[in-house]
């Protein structure tokens, strides 16, 4: 949407990092305990036989970040957290812990203009939209694969049209989507959406 000129968003892209933070924690509050040494989609991780777990402890890692990354930091600099139990004797309460932390740190306002990831540096707009997307498609296919009941939520699903399906294309040269996916004819804006990015599974 435009005015005057000049454009104006419907969703910023840390409103949209935060609805997909939570949509996140909403599937991995609904685990049950016992699928967590179950088996996952080799194509999750970069592990040989991934795990629940091992994808779980993926996620406590990347929200243990979050302060660090809004800051203006970098693993370069120092990991912390390479070596560090963060899932501990009870995996889902100690990642919502990191969760509320890496929240609590966004909601603040305090944000460096560069994220410097692994993979290089970017603007913080930009980087909120990266972090965002692996939250809220993992969410997307943890739940189907377990058969939680879960959408994406209407605010996300405006948010990903507006910050991240212009840029599908570029981004699955990089490996991040599958191939796009042809709708069904009464596909629903959700399901549009996943079929954009490549993750719809009928």
């Amino acid at each position: 949407m435009s005015v005057a000129g000049s454009t104006v968003l419907t969703m910023t892209p840390t409103e949209l990092f935060l609805h997909a933070d939570a949509a996140l924690r909403e599937v991995i509050d609904q685990l049950d305990p016992a699928d967590l040494s179950a088996p996952v989609p080799k194509e999750w991780s970069q592990l040989e036989s991934p795990t629940l777990l091992g994808i779980l402890g993926r996620h406590a890692y990347d929200e243990a970040w979050i302060p660090d990354v809004i800051a203006g930091r970098a693993a370069a600099d120092g990991d912390p957290y390479a070596d560090a139990d963060l899932l501990g004797d009870d995996p889902i309460a100690s990642y919502d812990a990191l969760n509320d932390t890496a929240t609590a740190a966004v909601r603040s306002g305090d944000i460096a203009g560069t994220f410097r990831f692994t993979y290089g540096d970017y603007p913080a707009g930009e980087g909120f939209a990266h972090l965002a997307t692996y939250r809220a498609f993992q969410a997307y296919s943890i739940a189907k694969h377990f058969g939680i009941p879960f959408h994406l939520s209407p605010e996300l699903v405006d948010g990903f049209n507006e910050h991240v399906v212009p840029h599908a294309d570029e981004w699955r040269q990089w490996g991040v989507f599958p191939p796009a996916i042809e709708p069904p004819a009464d596909a629903d804006d959700e399901t549009r959406l996943l079929c954009a990015l490549g993750f719809w599974v009928d």
